[in-house]
């Protein structure tokens, strides 16, 4: 298997059901963290080419935060954690226990809060893939971009070199207790070729 378009709709669910286990594990550290509770729902799982991840996020001009990891271990990969400014300002007061709408710039408490949600969120999706995949997968110090989607997109995949043709990309929607909507995220991992195949040789089910 070398193409995303060889995977069969049961292997997709198969992705689905770990990106949901990590989802579940994020949800109960992230409500521990915080004392309310939080539930992670993955309403969709797309494998798809690079190039069409900018149409997935939204309009290239929009500001977005994103928490960047690299993926060590057994298989070399980046992960993207992308949320919409809105979003990631909402997680910022939950994060530091402030009330709704408080904050309204992203200094140091609040990136180090996004950072620290982005790293739940990637050691949790990771934690569930590497026990399905019977690996081990690291994630690094997470780092944070604040900037319109375009150039969030375009500086970080701009160097990983044509080899790194698809993407795993996870929606991620947070359904906090008390709050009037889910917030939107998207996970994006973007493993190198070897990893890519890897991950298609485990995923290959009867």
């Amino acid at each position: 298997m070398n193409d995303v378009r060889d995977l069969t709709p049961r292997q997709l669910d198969a992705l689905k059901e770990v990106a949901n286990i990590g989802a579940g594990h994020a949800a109960t550290a992230l409500s521990q963290m915080t004392n309310r509770t939080i539930m992670i729902r993955v309403p969709r799982v797309n494998v798809r080419p690079l190039e069409s991840v900018p149409e997935l996020l939204g309009p290239p001009e929009q500001v977005v935060a994103a928490v960047l990891m690299q993926t060590m271990g057994d298989l070399s990969a980046r992960t993207l954690v992308v949320f919409t400014d809105d979003a990631a300002r909402t997680l910022c007061d939950l994060i530091l226990g402030r009330p709704a709408g408080t904050t309204t710039a992203f200094g140091e408490m609040e990136q180090s809060g996004i950072k620290e949600v982005g790293n739940i969120l990637v050691s949790a999706y990771m934690t569930a893939l590497s026990d399905f995949l019977h690996m081990l997968l690291i994630p690094s110090v997470p780092g944070l971009v604040v900037d319109q989607c375009g150039a969030v997109l375009t500086t970080t995949y701009l160097n990983f070199g044509h080899d790194r043709d698809f993407v795993f990309c996870v929606e991620t929607a947070f359904e906090v207790a008390g709050a009037p909507a889910a917030l939107q995220g998207h996970f994006l991992l973007l493993p190198d070729l070897p990893s890519l195949r890897a991950i298609f040789d485990a995923i290959r089910l009867p």
